[in-house]
C-alpha cells in the first residue's frame, strides 16, 4: 500500500529535523515491507512568506488536502530584531499556515504523547516513569478567536471562546477512543480521561464538563471519568505525572499544558505531536524553529521521529495496514534502545548530531 506524504519542511531547523524523520521512516519501510511512503516536499512558512508574502500557497494547501498524510518539520522566523514575523494584525505568520490547515481540514484533535524514554532525565525529582497524553481540542475554544479579535479605539481588545456541543463530543470520544487503546495511567494501570476546565468561573467550562459528563457515560466500566481544574492540574502534573493517563481540555489550555509537561521528559526536542480528524491528519514536533542552532546539525530529531511514529500508527488504523503499524512499534523501540544507550544531541545531555542519531536509529532498528 502506498501513502502520499505532502511533507512541509518550514523553516530554521524544520528542514534538519524532518530530514531525519524521512531517513528513519523509509529504513523502516523497507525493514517491515508492506506499505510504501512517498514524501513530496513543499515550501510554506515564514521563509516564504518573506519571500513571496504568502505564508501557505493555496497549491501547497490543495497539495496537502490531497495527501494521505503531511508530515511538517517547523514554522517560524525572526525579523527585524522581532522574535517573529508578523503581519498587519501584529499576529505571527505562522497561524496562516497552522491554522488552516486545522481549520481548512477539521484536524480537531491535538495529540500530544508526554513519555519519558530511558537514558533521559526529567528535571522532576524522583520521578522515574511518565507516559500520559494531552488531548487539545484544536479548532475551537479561544482560538476560534484567530483573525477575528476585536480592538476598539486602541484601548480595548476582545477575544471570544467558543465551546460547541459538537466539537466537544468529537474531542471527548476521541479521548475515550484513545483511552481504550492504553495501557493506563502508570500509578494504577486504570484507564482514565481527565477533564480539565475552569467549569468553576466560566459558563462555557461548565458546558464542556457537562457535555464530557454525557459522553462518558457510554464508557462507563471500560474508562474512568477524573476531573482537574486547569490551575490545579498544573500543581498535579508536577506533583503526580504518574496519576494520567489521557487528559482533555479546550485549545489554550492544552497549548500551555503541553508544553508544561514537555519539560517533564527532557523538553520540546522530545515531544512530538499529531493534528488529526476524521479524514486527514498532520504530524509535526511540537518545538519551534530554533534559528540560532539551524544549519550546525545539533538539532534533537527525537520529536520529528516520532510523529513519524505516530503518522504510521495514524495511516496503519485508518488503512488496516498492520505493516504501518509494525513500522511503528519498531520506530519507538529503536529510538528508546538508542537512547538508553547513551546516544542523545547535546539539548538532553549527550554529543549526537542530528544525522548521527537518526542513523543509529537506522542501526538499532536493522539490528531489531
Amino acid at each position: 500500500m502506498k501513502f502520499n506524504i505532502a511533507t512541509l519542511p518550514g523553516d530554521g531547523v524544520g528542514p534538519e529535523v524532518i530530514n531525519e524523520g524521512i531517513k528513519v521512516l523509509k529504513a523502516a519501510e523497507e525493514i517491515v515491507t508492506g506499505f510504501s511512503l512517498e514524501f513530496e516536499k513543499y515550501d510554506a512558512g515564514n521563509g516564504h512568506y518573506l519571500k513571496t508574502g504568502v505564508t501557505l500557497p493555496e497549491s501547497v494547501f490543495q497539495a496537502c488536502k490531497d495527501s494521505n498524510a503531511i508530515f511538517m518539520g517547523s514554522i517560524g522566523l525572526p525579523k527585524d530584531g522581532m522574535p517573529v514575523v508578523v503581519d498587519e494584525n501584529g499576529t505571527e505568520v505562522t497561524g496562516h499556515v497552522m491554522f488552516k490547515l486545522r481549520f481548512d481540514l477539521n484536524l480537531f484533535a491535538g495529540v500530544r504523547p508526554i513519555k519519558l524514554y530511558p537514558g533521559v532525565v526529567s528535571p522532576l525529582a524522583n520521578v522515574k516513569d511518565i507516559d500520559f497524553v494531552v488531548l487539545r481540542e484544536n479548532c475551537e475554544g479561544l482560538f476560534a478567536s484567530y483573525g477575528a479579535g476585536i480592538i476598539l479605539y486602541d484601548d480595548i481588545a476582545t477575544d471570544t471562546q467558543i465551546i460547541t456541543r459538537k466539537g466537544t463530543e468529537k474531542i471527548v470520544d476521541f479521548g475515550f477512543q484513545l483511552a481504550l487503546k492504553r495501557n493506563g495511567r502508570l500509578s494504577d494501570g486504570k484507564k482514565a480521561v481527565t477533564c480539565a476546565d475552569k467549569h468553576n468561573v466560566f459558563r462555557s467550562f461548565a458546558f464542556f464538563r457537562k457535555v464530557y459528563n454525557e459522553v462518558a457515560e457510554r464508557y462507563e466500566g471500560q474508562v474512568e471519568k477524573d476531573y482537574a481544574i486547569i490551575d490545579a492540574l498544573t500543581l498535579w502534573m508536577v506533583q503526580t505525572p504518574q496519576n494520567f493517563d489521557v487528559i482533555v481540555t479546550e485549545n489554550m489550555f492544552g497549548d500551555i499544558i503541553s508544553d508544561l509537561a514537555g519539560a517533564f521528559v527532557g523538553g520540546m526536542g522530545m515531544s512530538p505531536s499529531g493534528d488529526v480528524g476524521h479524514n486527514y491528519g498532520m504530524f509535526q514536533p511540537s518545538h519551534g524553529t530554533a534559528p540560532t542552532i539551524a544549519g550546525k546539525g545539533i538539532a534533537n530529531p527525537v520529536a520529528t521521529i516520532l510523529s513519524g511514529k505516530m503518522m504510521l500508527d495514524w495511516l496503519g488504523d485508518r488503512h488496516d495496514n498492520k505493516a504501518a503499524l509494525t513500522a511503528a512499534e519498531l520506530v519507538e523501540k529503536a529510538v528508546s534502545n538508542t537512547l538508553a544507550r547513551g546516544i542523545k544531541t547535546v539539548d538532553i545531555g549527550g554529543t549526537a548530531g542530528t544525522s548521527q542519531f537518526g542513523d543509529a536509529v537506522i542501526a538499532e532498528m536493522r539490528r531489531l
